[in-house]
């Protein structure tokens, strides 16, 4: 797979973390499913409420 490929998925990981703590949850749990699920853990945080 190209080098772009794994700076985006990488990039969206990232954001996961940044997102998952503004909704008071563990931004490294978020950032390591992030990693494996990748856009699927993005749709699951946005949509879990606030802690």
């Amino acid at each position: 797979m190209s080098k772009e490929f794994y700076v985006g998925w990488g990039t969206l990981s990232l954001i996961n973390a940044g997102l998952a703590q503004g909704k008071n949850r563990s931004g490294l749990n978020w950032f390591l499913l992030s990693l494996i699920l990748g856009p699927v853990a993005t749709f699951f945080l946005v949509l879990s409420d606030k802690k």
